[in-house]
């Protein structure tokens, strides 16, 4: 659990060198320096409250099983840091392997507002997401909230929804209030690509969060189990593998090139698409689940370029989109496949989607009105490193 939390980590790294190589060198500072706060406040926000939140100890009486908070802080009670669970899965490891996933759940907005936002205000949000949205929401499952005392319980394996969809929905949110980037569509409609700045960056992005993704669904187990661990890395796998050919393949027909970027999202929509089953699934079902994320991550993205929001780095196509297919996944194919399955992994999708879109909407709009949500279109112009840092990523290799 401890290798785990720790390969867990290591995907802030992947998020930090995807979202950067996707955008332009001129907000590389901008988006490394919020990939590195975003991990310590999630750590510092999961202590303070955040796991007393999402794990507040839900009895079978509590008529209340939506919302509940168990106090501030981490502590064990005098019986000593294994109480309530056991010698070889202690208290601690569960707050630390949580505490890594909660962070991941901001990141993922950070991608889709890029290149844009105000790096206070989406700071402020970081925090509050953290620290109260994605707690709450997963509570009700993983806590054992109301949705996993539905007849047939919403299944969630890894977090295909309360991690992914829950971070989609927050970059949805942020996405329509901000507005798209300058001249990314021209007066006359026309989509204007606006090019990531570094294509070797991006790649090993992607497989920093392929290796995380082990510890990821892997660690979701919550025990050296050889035969579930195993096979839940496997399909992870092999959906990842299928998800990357498909979106490869899929670019040729829609954009008449191979496009990398698009082979690179795919291989984390096969990895999001699986994560809700991936113990549930046998090899050729997960291949079935990556391919189809494959080819829905591509049209998602041209999708939302068509109807203009604008998402630098395709973050709500790969979590938000894939996050929604994986969580129906699970109704449709393997071993808790059926219509009982199916209708409960469509409440829970709706119930996710309705509070973490209202929450995050309402939070960006009382930030714009309070400290402004975008920078000024001369700072955008400029590039965010030198408007909010004063600093540039690459000094000997700035335009004269």
């Amino acid at each position: 659990m401890m290798i785990a939390a720790s390969l867990v980590f290591i995907m802030h790294l992947g998020f930090a060198c995807v979202e950067s190589g996707l955008t332009q060198s001129k907000n590389t500072v901008n988006i490394l320096f919020k990939n590195t706060l975003i991990p310590c406040i999630g750590l510092l926000t999961y202590a303070l409250c955040g796991f007393n939140l999402m794990y507040p100890g839900f009895a079978d009486g509590d008529s209340q099983f939506w919302f509940k908070f168990s106090g501030f802080g981490v502590t064990t009670d005098a019986a000593g840091v294994t109480s309530a669970y056991n010698v070889g899965y202690t208290y601690w490891t569960d707050f630390l392997f949580q505490a890594m996933f909660a962070a991941t759940a901001a990141t993922i907005v950070s991608g889709a507002v890029a290149e844009r936002v105000k790096l206070s205000t989406f700071m402020v949000f970081s925090i509050i997401f953290v620290a109260v949205c994605y707690p709450i929401a997963g509570s009700w499952k993983w806590g054992n909230g109301w949705l996993n005392r539905l007849e047939t319980p919403f299944y969630d394996f890894a977090g295909s929804t309360l991690v992914h969809s829950v971070g989609g929905w927050g970059a949805l949110a942020g996405v329509l209030l901000l507005g798209p980037r300058l001249g990314k569509y021209t007066k006359d409609g026309k989509i204007k690509p606006i090019l990531g700045h570094s294509m070797p960056l991006a790649t090993i992005g992607v497989f920093l969060l392929w290796l995380g993704w082990f510890g990821f669904n892997g660690g979701s187990v919550l025990s050296a189990d050889p035969a579930l661990v195993s096979l839940s890395l496997v399909t992870t796998c092999l959906a990842a593998a299928a998800g990357g050919v498909a979106a490869a393949l899929a670019s040729v027909v829609f954009l008449k090139k191979p496009d990398l970027s698009m082979a690179l999202n795919g291989i984390l929509a096969g990895l999001v698409g699986i994560t809700a089953g991936a113990d549930q699934m046998g090899p050729t079902t997960s291949i079935y689940i990556g391919a189809i994320a494959g080819v829905l991550v591509v049209m998602a993205v041209l999708f939302f370029d068509k109807i203009k929001l604008d998402d630098p780095v395709g973050a709500i196509s790969v979590h938000l989109v894939c996050g929604i297919w994986g969580t129906l996944a699970v109704g449709i194919f393997g071993a808790k496949a059926g219509m009982p399955q199916l209708m409960s992994q469509l409440k829970g999708i709706a119930a996710y989607g309705v509070f973490t879109f209202v929450f995050a909407f309402v939070l960006f709009l009382i930030l714009k009105i309070v400290m402004g949500l975008r920078v000024s279109p001369e700072e955008e112009s400029e590039g965010l490193d030198i408007g909010e840092h004063g600093n540039v990523a690459y000094p000997n290799f700035q335009s004269h």
